[in-house]
């Protein structure tokens, strides 16, 4: 049994590690706040712009342009998303195997040299490089600051490859954001562009709360479910829409709008779900601390106890034998 100098040292310790793990969940905290506010504030733009693509579509469905159009895939560029730091997780560790398994499956297919990666985020850049892929840039800043001017940079770049046909097709590797608990791995194409996936994909976030536990959030989703009942829907938008010159030629501006939206959608959800996941692995942390606390201060007791019990037993045994 250790001693109760050292459990006191332990306990001392164990004190120490959860202010820190307390104080980043807090830190952890804040940030996903900011994260979901940014979200917040191009969700009224991509709302627009999905409405107006959907209404045209509609209107004319054979409308086509190059960013949408299928071809033999020779090339593929991967665009992966992750964060600049540790404690957080599976976080990292879980989009980077999920790239290791689409460049794998790709180079099995189409050959070695078939893939090439586009990183945003140090952790990710470093473990393509040192798997050996070709790493085409390193974004890692912009995970600390995101920035719509370099998403629509990368866009362009990536646009201009795809419609010189240097790559043949496009995917983004990140973890959609749906709420504080909840950050879904995902795959998807990003050129060409599937439009009808797309404008039908998962639009579900919860960008109120930060609370991570899974009753809690069923309970706040029923009540705001019943609201949005109360409330009734609001009116359609007007969709009487005159084109012009023509379908095609407002969808050739429509369509790069809507990948450097994807992109910087994407990079939003990466940043909100590792702020997510770090505020998680903090408070799991912050609970087993407590934990650990607990059955020390227990250990510390006894061993306290058995020490004054021993101590009264020779004080008894000395006067009995005077």
């Amino acid at each position: 049994m250790a001693s109760l100098k050292e459990i006191k040292g332990r306990i001392a310790s164990v004190k120490s590690t959860r202010k820190i793990t307390s104080a980043m969940k807090m830190v952890a905290n804040s940030k996903l706040h900011h994260a979901q506010v940014a979200i917040q504030n191009m969700l009224p733009y991509e709302t627009m712009l999905e409405h107006i693509l959907k209404s045209f579509l509609a209107a004319e469905a054979e409308a086509q342009t190059i960013f949408d159009q299928e071809r033999p895939v020779k090339r593929v560029a991967l665009v992966v998303f992750s964060s600049n730091s540790s404690l957080c997780g599976g976080f990292n560790s879980n989009v980077i195997k999920l790239m290791q398994r689409t460049a794998d499956a790709y180079i099995q297919e189409l050959g070695q040299g078939s893939v090439e990666v586009w990183p945003i985020g140090r952790k990710v850049t470093e473990k393509a490089r040192k798997l050996g892929y070709d790493v085409k840039c390193d974004k890692a800043p912009l995970v600390d600051h995101p920035n719509v001017h370099e998403c629509i940079e990368i866009a362009m770049e990536l646009g201009r490859k795809f419609a010189e046909g240097e790559i043949d097709r496009v995917e983004i590797l990140y973890h959609h954001f749906k709420s504080a608990g909840s950050q879904v791995l995902t795959k998807k194409q990003f050129l060409p562009i599937d439009l009808e996936s797309e404008l039908e994909r998962d639009h579900e976030r919860d960008l109120t709360t930060n609370i991570v536990t899974k009753k809690a959030q069923d309970y706040l989703k029923k009540n705001r479910r019943k609201k949005a009942a109360k409330e009734g829907e609001t009116a359609p938008l007007n969709d009487n829409f005159i084109v012009e010159p023509d379908m095609n030629t407002v969808l050739s501006l429509l369509l790069p709008k809507m990948a450097h939206l994807m992109l910087y959608t994407a990079l939003l959800d990466s940043v909100a779900s590792e702020h997510a996941a770090r505020m998680v692995a903090m408070q799991t942390a912050t609970d087993n601390a407590d934990e650990m606390l607990r059955q020390l201060n227990l250990q510390y007791n006894k061993g306290r106890q058995q020490a004054i019990t021993t101590e009264l037993l020779d004080i008894v045994g000395g006067s009995q034998e005077n």
